[in-house]
């Protein structure tokens, strides 16, 4: 296996990861290194001798312990004398139980087992229906060691009633779903092959639970290949039960787990039967309520199983296996079709095993795919139904919301509507009431989605079989049935919203037979513009079992973080579900706004877990299903082509944001995994340094440079002496900007507030000390209180009953901290970190004194949405001097956009040599190149702010520096758009021109401008161009400039 080289010294490197090592392949992905065992297709599977795939050691001291149990038995006294015998042989010579159950339990637990199922039979009798014969025996060990389970059980039947409708739910809470290495269970369940008793004839299902215990000391390996070899972690009592045949299947499965991310399905036909073992591999905490789910699957198609298995093992994996059967006397399509939809099926279910749309037991139940779509639908209705409509227009219209209360008012009648309109529960009443109209709503769909290739039409599944006999409705038809059908309103609108999405979806991985949650990319065209104005370009829309998420771009080439959005609370998290798509919706919106001079236009993530989920597992799995969108399958039966009506290849690019920062490594290094040679490297920003090539913002100080561009335009513009201004500062130096805000600055700062408490000295913190604790990044609590003055203090977040120097005495730390950026007065006052809205329009007067004097000259917002719009436009009518973040804050945009630039210019082999450190040190390019990037982030930064300044002037004041900043960001959105749709790009003089001043220089000697211009995506060339010329066309003739003056401009471009 040759491997790509990685840096010298750089053992610890991802790209040397043993457990990656697929990663490290040239041309080659764990997605399309072995063909698959099915042959790609639906027509061909494994073929295995008929023979057990476990063996359960004979129990030489059964009928020893027979004799003990019928003793204890008859001693009980509930089973008459004679008839004890009779009752104990029936049970261990009749019933037809595992040896393993007679091995396993006590004396005790079998006799007391034998009287209750002899209770269960009277209590039949006395009904006089032996139909009524429900067996509900089990034992869980207090210890934790296991559990054993046996009821009565109809095959190939769903209960929905009696013990046997919880048993395999139980299961899978009790001892499955939270399966780790150090905690885990294996599970046996068969059906007994006798009857109950000579005139009952159910059968009976045992489940026997077992604690894994993997040896301290596995044995060595019997491998060279540096292959995992099953027998090194594996369960003694899974090594002693399971056949040869089946070691070396699992072994097979495990490979492809390991290599893969998501399940694993393998079918084997058993020679001379019509016996299907189907197999199912997967991570441990992959999925939740798995194993139950897969009952209800096998159900809905008339199959029963006749053993299955749960096999844990060490190195984090699952193994399932069940022996199917067909049903007799049954209508239903026999096991040799069914078996390939189970198949593709069972992938549906592993990304929504909890599908409320899915009961097979229930009268009209869906099949898989429909649930899933309704399930889809669901989640879609909830986000996008119309719930504003005209009378919340009519009311926008009359109220101005440049008025700070009339915003309010509109706020809170949104918010209503989107309490009271549509809930999750009125939706899905909806949906249960119209199961046909569904029914039809899917075909809708499935028939623009369901990729038809040639060998479906040659051996065609169950899922196509379906299609053809359905008679489709033109989208007209179908939407004058709903309308016909459905007479309540509010239950149309539910309905109308699946056919809009089903109209607006462009590509989905909802058929692609092997993922691990549902990813749709979106036409946005549906949003409404009363409650979206601008229109977003690209809509991504991602439901997981534990999760739903977004990504919204507003161009083609955008950028932007991915923010998991935690919930404290049930309550907390229905507002958050209510309102995720519009957060998503403002947060791109905003990062366009900041986006303007850079040629990655303005994006964002976000994604909701829920309640207890894992917010990482929720993080792979949207990261995973999305990159089954944008990178073409070439693994049939694994990953395949998919029906794409979009047409074009799509790049996202993905930075850190709230909740991710640690996660961005895994992403990068799986969409390598996945086969993303060309743009794997910059697929994530915000990778660690040392060993991915990331540029972190806060190491460079790349946007405190941006920040501080700003602050020196202002103390140059008025004639300002840095000494001499006093300074408030929210972000301590245990931050990102709150420590670069400290290291680069000299003025007199009074007041520092962050997470730990509130530092406050009117003489002016001492600067040493502020500068050691930015240093160690440690936050104001760790402030050596002897160097303040004495009017100088530290009030910590536990404090309580606190005296100031003033004599003013501090109740509570923790609330004082979060007020304490309303109350001092300083020149200057830079936000570098706080919750968004800190100041907002209920409190922002709170920032002026009694005698109307604000209580800050200047204000340079480093901290992302500190100060809402409103409140921006207050504190500018009373003179204060305002820079919003969107303008000062950028240069951690510019960095990530010329970090994305470096892994789409170098190779994977140039990647590795120049980007990576060796020895743990950066390379000449590296640093060169982060010289470069910190250029352009101040070229651009005291660009803007003197553009800002001189139209503020020009305009004599009149409008207000936040308006105008604005203004710019849409001004270069619009130019960039015009121009990226333009002929100027093709002019060869004109595009080498720019791209060789637009491109760092580092870059550009390295590598060579031919060679960048055949390796960047011609997309993202002609933004960088586009960014380019409008960014630097209007810095330099401001936001008025004429189509002459462009004239002028763009003459020069090709020189």
């Amino acid at each position: 296996m040759s491997a790509i080289p990685s840096p010298q010294g750089q053992t610890g490197s991802p790209l040397r990861d043993p457990a990656k090592g697929h990663l490290q392949v040239p041309g080659k992905a764990p997605y399309s290194s072995d063909p698959p065992s099915n042959g790609g297709s639906d027509v061909s599977l494994h073929r295995i001798k008929n023979l057990p795939g476990y063996t359960t050691p004979v129990f030489k001291g059964k009928e020893e312990q027979r004799a003990k149990v019928q003793e204890n038995v008859a001693a009980k006294g509930f089973i008459p004398r004679e008839l004890v015998a009779h009752e104990v042989q029936w049970f261990y010579a009749h019933l037809g139980i595992d040896d393993t159950y007679f091995r396993n339990e006590s004396i005790e637990v079998i006799s007391d087992h034998i009287i209750g199922l002899f209770g269960a039979k009277v209590l039949a009798y006395t009904k006089h229906d032996p139909s009524k014969l429900v067996i509900d025996l089990e034992r869980i060990d207090n210890e934790g060691n296991g559990a054993t389970f046996i009821y009565t059980s109809a095959p190939g039947m769903t209960s929905t009633e009696g013990p046997g409708s919880l048993v395999e739910p139980r299961i899978d809470e009790l001892y499955l779903d939270n399966a780790t290495p150090s905690n885990c269970y294996r599970l046996e369940t068969y059906r007994s092959t006798g009857p109950i008793s000579a005139t009952a004839h159910q059968q009976l299902r045992c489940y026997f639970v077992s604690k894994c215990n993997f040896p301290a000391n596995p044995p060595a390996s019997r491998r060279t290949d540096g292959k995992t070899d099953i027998c090194c972690v594996s369960d003694p009592v899974f090594l002693e039960k399971a056949s040869e045949n089946t070691l070396e299947i699992y072994q097979s499965i495990m490979w492809n787990v390991e290599s893969r991310y998501g399940p694993v399905i393998e079918v084997f036909e058993v020679e001379g039967t019509r016996e299907r073992r189907l197999v199912i591999g997967y991570k441990m905490g992959g999925t939740t309520h798995f194993f139950s789910a897969l009952s209800k699957l096998y159900h809905f198609y008339s199959l029963y199983s006749a053993r299955k298995y749960v096999e844990q093992f060490s190195n984090g994996i699952t193994i399932i296996s069940i022996y199917l059967n067909p049903l007799p006397n049954t209508n239903a399509p026999p096991i040799e079709n069914s078996i390939f939809q189970v198949m593709k099926e069972v992938s549906l279910l592993y990304c929504l095993p909890d599908n409320p749309f899915f009961s097979p037991a229930t009268k009209n139940s869906h099949a898989v795919q429909d649930a899933a779509y309704a399930y889809c639908g669901w989640i879609f209705a909830q986000h996008f139904c119309n719930r504003l409509g005209p009378s919340y227009l009519a009311l926008k219209n009359v109220l101005n919301e440049a008025n700070p209360a009339h915003e309010e008012v509109l706020m809170d009648i949104k918010r209503r509507f989107r309490d009271e309109t549509f809930t999750r529960e009125s939706v899905a009443n909806v949906i249960h009431a119209h199961p046909e109209l569904i029914r039809m709503l899917y075909v809708n769909f499935a028939m623009v989605q369901y990729p038809i290739d040639e060998a479906q039409r040659l051996m065609p599944t169950l899922s196509y079989q379906r299609l053809q006999t359905e008679r489709p409705l033109s989208d007209q038809e179908l939407y004058d049935r709903i309308r016909r059908t459905v007479l309540n309103k509010q239950d149309l609108q539910v309905l109308e919203s699946f056919l809009i999405f089903n109209k607006h979806v462009l590509k989905t991985n909802f058929y692609q037979p092997t993922k691990v949650a549902l990813s749709f990319r979106l036409d946005p065209g549906f949003l409404p513009e009363v409650e979206y104005p601008n229109k977003p370009y690209g809509l991504f829309f991602v439901i997981g079992n534990e999760f739903r998420g977004f990504h919204i771009r507003f161009r083609d080439v955008a950028r932007g973080g991915i923010r998991i959005v935690r919930s404290r609370n049930k309550e907390n998290y229905s507002i958050n579900q209510r309102m995720l798509f519009d957060e998503n919706y403002g947060l791109a919106s905003t990062q366009s706004l900041k986006n303007k001079d850079i040629p990655e236009g303005g994006a964002k993530g976000c994604i909701l877990p829920s309640l207890g989920a894992s917010p990482r597992l929720s993080f792979e799995k949207y990261i995973d299903s999305i990159l089954d969108l944008l990178i073409p399958g070439q693994s049939p039966g694994i990953k395949e082509r998919l029906v794409d009506l979009y047409n074009r290849p799509e790049i996202l690019f993905f930075g850190p944001d709230e909740g991710t920062a640690d996660m961005m490594d895994w992403a990068a290094l799986h969409a390598r995994g996945r086969g993303a040679d060309a743009w794997w490297k910059s697929f994530t920003t915000g990778k660690t340094a040392a060993t991915l090539g990331g540029i972190p913002h806060d190491t460079y100080g790349m946007t405190s440079i941006s920040i501080r561009q700003y602050v020196l335009g202002l103390y140059k513009q008025l004639g300002l002496r840095e000494k001499d201004i006093t300074k408030v500062q929210t972000g301590g130096p245990d931050g990102d900007l709150g420590s670069n805000e400290i290291l680069l600055s000299s003025d007199k700062t009074i007041a520092v507030i962050d997470g730990s408490g509130v530092l406050a000295d009117p003489a002016g913190i001492d600067r040493k000390e502020l500068v050691r604790l930015a240093k160690l990044r440690i936050p104001v609590e760790n402030f050596d209180k002897s160097k303040l003055s004495k009017n100088g203090y530290l009030v910590r977040v536990e404090d309580q009953d606190v005296k100031l120097p003033s004599g003013e005495v501090v109740l509570d730390g923790t609330d004082f901290r979060n007020g304490a950026h309303l109350r001092f007065k300083a020149d200057l006052f830079v936000p570098c970190g706080g919750r968004p809205e800190a100041v907002n329009i209920s409190n922002v007067a709170a920032l002026v004194d009694s005698e109307g004097k604000p209580h800050f000259k200047y204000i340079v917002e480093g901290a992302n949405l500190f100060f809402t719009q409103q409140a921006r436009f207050y504190l500018e009518k009373r003179k204060v001097i305002l820079f919003k973040d969107s303008s000062a804050n950028k240069g951690g945009v510019t960095s990530s956009s010329l970090e994305v630039l470096a892994g789409l210019a170098l190779s994977t082999e140039e990647y590795v040599d120049l980007m990576l450190f060796k020895d743990g040190k950066p390379s000449e390019f590296y640093q060169s190149y982060v010289k470069d990037i910190q250029a352009k982030i101040s070229e651009n930064a005291a660009a803007e702010f003197s553009c800002i300044w001189r139209e503020h002037q020009r305009v004599q004041g009149e409008k207000a520096r936040t308006t105008i900043s604005d203004e710019l960001s849409i001004t270069l959105n619009n130019l960039q758009t015009e121009l990226e749709g333009s002929d100027l790009f093709d002019d060869l003089p004109s595009r080498r021109g720019v791209l060789s001043r637009a491109i760092p220089q580092t870059l550009v000697e390295k590598v060579g401008l031919d060679t960048l211009i055949e390796r960047i995506p011609m997309p993202h060339q002609r933004a960088l161009f586009s960014s380019w010329v409008s960014s630097h066309f209007i810095y330099r003739y401001g936001v008025q400039a004429s189509s002459v003056d462009f004239f002028h401009f763009a003459r020069d471009l090709g020189r």
